[in-house]
Formats: structure tokens, sequence, C-alpha cells
């Protein structure tokens, strides 16, 4: 199913003449060098093609041969590979490796046979017969050449092409690939044809080998089946191996807007044909956060999705069954493993997506962000909130729920709980992870703000913390080196027989000299109080009201959630008291 949505997906993409995608038995590399030659094979002049991209040097990618899978042994690319094969140069103290290696690249243009039909390939053959490093040496381009050891190829003088890109290189590369003696049905296609036996790398997943990897490979005689070794045990035609890589490679590739990273799963998504969700799901996800172009794109973007989903799909994105594919890759030695693979219609993923940001609907602050990235939900949970503390796996995993619609880990639960506990304090991402845990695993109603007709005793614990912090505040009038959250909040969460007696005996102490000062701001605090207790049934604030031994994962949850509601909600009052004390004093000097 993976390679053959791949497969389609190359299809689609390589009748778009604006595509990046390579035509069959090519692919697309970054050249830095490029050795423009005059028709004698002398050296004309050394083009640098890099360009400043992020304050970084990028070189330009150019359609070349497709590449031979680099070993420990000695295999040269056709027309284009690293300075070593080009020119000789010996970087790691080899020389005699480095002949061998020169020697292979001249004998592979050698043995196209075009040197008669081609300008190109005569000025190159004539150009390595006689190559001189003194010359070279004279280049300003030189010595970075020697110190980096890039990707080089060739051009003739006044041609617009590369040598490797001319016709009757092209023509001379597809009769080559032909081999009838090797001949099967392709998995993918269901023909017959001439099989791959190694399939070409996959490059551009994060944490795998630089030189690429595979996703098929048979690479130990324990693999072989009846007598096939290698990918004959998995028959895929030349053909199809190269699109699926091919597709692939391209959708993981730097410039791809097509591709983000969940935990240590390379992403890549498309869909079976062209829709507009392949343009903003990376964004859905706050993978363009980073954009300084559009910081608000991911907003946007959500928005966007939310009102098509409101008119139940009649929008053309989620009106067609187009089909979604979203694959996550993940390094595994010489190998890529499949993290996960999920393909559904394009209504299917908006409306879960949907469904997801809607679960983590809650109150915050002006300067939060309206939805919430998946990578900065992650970081909240995060020892010392930084990314490279999140459980790789976990990452992935609640990326898989949220397409497949199922409950949330819960690790993810216990997580964001453990943080509450660390720092003493619920932050509006944990908020909306608990919120969003408690409505999709437990199926409680959980309301996006403070809810004063909820009756659950951890939610309602959770306000009576919450208000017992502001009013020694507000008692006090003035920054405290410590609050009683700073050192109980972990302790009333778990534990609350062992915190609230003794907080209920210092609050008639804060009360009382609230009153002195402002009488209707302690009435305030006065009704909150009864309002609370008239919810879990008990007498008003006092030492022998009966306080739970423990809490439940579940009720620690919505303690944490109770307490954010009435923290927001206190919030608010107190500025609206402050408003109301300035608008009288403001009356009064009138």
């Amino acid at each position: 199913m993976i390679l053959q949505a791949l497969y389609d997906y190359y299809q689609r993409k390589a009748q778009d003449p604006e595509s990046a995608l390579a035509p069959s038995g090519f692919e697309y590399k970054e050249i830095p060098f490029i050795l423009e030659l005059r028709e004698d094979g002398s050296l004309n002049q050394i083009e640098d093609t890099r360009f400043i991209e992020n304050k970084k040097k990028r070189a330009k990618s150019e359609r070349v041969p497709q590449g031979v899978k680099k070993t420990s042994g000695v295999a040269a690319n056709l027309l284009w590979d690293n300075a070593e094969y080009v020119l000789g140069i010996d970087t790691k103290g080899k020389p005699e490796r480095i002949k061998e290696q020169q020697a292979a690249f001249l004998e592979k243009i050698k043995a196209l046979n075009l040197a008669d039909k081609d300008k190109g390939i005569a000025a190159v053959i004539h150009f390595l017969e006689q190559l001189d490093h003194t010359v070279l040496a004279q280049n300003p381009l030189w010595e970075e050449i020697v110190k980096t050891n890039p990707n080089l190829t060739f051009r003739l003088q006044g041609q617009t092409y590369l040598v490797c890109q001319s016709r009757v290189v092209q023509s001379a590369i597809a009769a080559n690939e032909s081999d009838e003696t090797n001949k099967s049905i392709c998995l993918i296609t269901g023909e017959e044809a001439e099989i791959e036996r190694l399939h070409p790398a996959i490059r551009g997943v994060w944490g795998a080998q630089v030189a690429g990897a595979n996703i098929i490979s048979f690479n130990l005689s324990a693999f072989t089946s009846y007598g096939k070794s290698q990918s004959f045990n998995a028959p895929v035609s030349k053909e199809a191996a190269f699109a699926y890589t091919t597709a692939l490679n391209h959708l993981l590739s730097k410039d791809s807007k097509q591709r983000m990273q969940v935990g240590d799963a390379s992403t890549v998504f498309w869909a079976s044909k062209e829709n507009a969700l392949e343009d903003s799901f990376a964004a859905l996800f706050g993978a363009g956060d980073s954009n300084k172009d559009d910081p608000d794109r991911s907003t946007a973007v959500v928005k966007s999705l939310y009102e098509a989903v409101e008119k139940h799909g009649r929008t053309p994105v989620l009106s067609e069954e187009t089909l979604f594919y979203i694959l996550g890759l993940a390094p595994n030695a010489a190998r890529i493993s499949i993290r996960f693979w999920h393909a559904a219609t394009v209504r299917e993923v908006s409306q879960r997506i949907v469904e997801h940001f809607k679960n983590l609907e809650i109150i915050r602050g002006a300067n939060d962000k309206e939805y919430l990235p998946l990578w900065l939900l992650l970081r909240s949970i995060a020892h010392l909130n930084k990314a490279e503390n999140v459980p790789a796996e976990l990452a992935g995993e609640i990326f898989r729920r949220i397409l497949l619609g199922l409950p949330y880990p819960e690790t993810l639960l216990t997580s964001a709980l453990r943080r509450n506990y660390a720092e003493q304090t619920v932050t509006y991402e944990r908020a909306a992870i608990i919120k969003a845990y408690l409505i999709r695993n437990l199926k409680e109603k959980v309301t996006v703000s403070l809810d004063r007709n909820n009756t659950h005793i951890g939610y309602n614990l959770g306000r009576l913390f919450a208000i017992l912090e502001r009013l020694q505040a507000e008692a006090h009038e003035r920054d405290l080196n410590s609050d009683i959250s700073d050192d109980f909040y972990s302790s009333a969460a778990t534990t609350p027989i062992t915190v609230f007696p003794t907080l209920v005996k210092l609050h008639t102490h804060h009360l009382s000299k609230l009153a002195k000062k402002k009488y209707k701001r302690a009435q305030d605090f006065e009704s909150w109080f009864s309002e609370i207790y008239s919810c879990i049934s008990a007498p008003a604030p006092s030492v022998e009201c009966v306080y739970p031994k423990t809490l439940s994962l579940a009720e620690q949850g919505n303690f944490a959630v109770g307490f954010y509601h009435q923290k927001k909600a206190l919030s608010h009052s107190f500025q609206k008291a402050i408003e109301q004390t300035n608008s009288i004093m403001q009356g009064d000097i009138a």
C-alpha cells in the first residue's frame, strides 16, 4: 500500500512540468561547483552555484544521473561525484584508492561510447585524461574544494545545460537500463518487468545514515527465501523502484512543504490527487510556526479548516473522497522503520484534526496561541521544557491517535500532571492537554472556562485551592517569596486531607485582614467559598469538613483544570475590581 501510493504520487507529479521530480534514471542533487570546459578539454572556469539561505551557503540542485549506492568498495557515479572521484584529490591519505576511484569514474564515462557523438563527453574525457592539479590549484576555489570534497559535475562552454543532461546521454542511460534476463512480476505495477536488485537509497530521514537507507532490504543469507536473495525476495521493477524512491526523496527533501518532524519520525504526507490539504497539513500541527514571513499561518489554516468542517463538508476541500496519506519514518541502522502509516479520506483527516483542537480549547491569556501545535504541547510536559526530553515514541503515538480518533496515551495525562507537580503550577498548555484527555479518554464534560455547576470533587477542590491562593495574595497586597501553590500544590492535588485543614485555618485570618482594607472584595471571597462548598454538598469552609485522603489520576486531572479555570476567573475579577476602584477614585477627585 505504501509503495503503491508513492508510485502513484510520482506518476501524478511527473506529469507536472513545474514538478521537481526527476525523470527515470536521474535525480536532483546539490552540486556546489560546476567545471566549465572548453571543447579541447581545458578548464575555462569553476562555477560556484552556492547561494545564501538562512545565513548559510547552500548549493543549487541539479538534475544528474541517478547515483550508485556507495559501499566500502569503489563505485563511481556517471558524470558527477565528489572531488575524490572527479579530480583525484586525496582527502584521506589513501593515494592508491584515489587512483582506483578516478579510474573508475573515467571508465564509466568511456563505457557510454559517446565521445564521437557528443562534444561535451569528448571534452570531459580529454579533461580527465590530461588532468593537471597545478593548473587547478591556481583557481581561487581550489583550496575550498580540496578541504570540503564537494560534489562536482561538468558543463561545456557556451551551453546552458550540463553535459550529463544532453539528449544523447539521456538516451544512452535509458538504453543501458534494460536487462531482459532478470524479469518477474512487479509487486507494485502487477506487470512483468526487469526487477531492481538494489533499491535506490532514501535520504532525508532525520537520524538515519547520511548516505541514505532503505525501506526494502535483504542483505543477509538468513533473509534468502526460495533461493531468492537481496530484493528479489520482494520483486519490484526498476521503473517502480525508481518512482517510489524518487517520490519519497522528493517529499523528504529540505525544501519540501510536505514533511515535518514528529518526535523521531520524519513525517511526510500527500494526497491521491491534488488537494489543498497537502499545502496546509504541516501548518495544522504548527510545523510552520518558525516562518518569519507569515508567523500566523498556522492559526489561519486551523481557522479555515474549522469553517470547512462546520459547513459539513460542502466545501471543495472536504466534499471529495480524495485519499490522504501520512507516513512516519524513523532511523534503524541501515534500514528505515515505518513508525506509522495512515490512509484516510481528506474529510476524515480534517474532521479528526478539528476534533482534536476542539478538545484542547480552553480559556487562555491574550498572548497565548489560539490553537496549540503538537510540538508546543509536547514541550510543555518535558523536563526543563525542552523538546529533546520528550520521549520519541510518545510524539508519534499521540500523532497517530489524533488521526485515528483514538484515546490519547495514558502517559500524556501522567506526564502533564507530573510537570504540574514539579513546577507547582498549571500552565495553559498542560491545562489544555488534561482537558482534552478527560474529554476524549474518560468522556467527561469539561467546559472551556469556569463551570460553576460542576460538582466533581477534584474540580471543586482545585477551584478552592486557587481561591485560597488568591486570598492570601490579596490579603498581603505584595508579592510573596512563596505562596501556597509553591508549598502545597502537589500535596493538595494528590492527598487533600494533608493540606486543606491547615489552609482553611489560615483562610479566616486572611479574610479578616482583607476585610479591613477592602470589605466588598472580602465579601466576594465569602460568596465564592459558599458556592464551591454547595457544589460538593459540604458545610461552609471548616477544619472539620471531610476532605478525600487521595485523588485518583482522573480526579487529579479535574483538580488541575478546576485550579486553572478558577485562576483565570479570579484574575479577571481582580482586574475588574481594580478598574471599579479607579473609577470611584476618579469620581471623588472630580
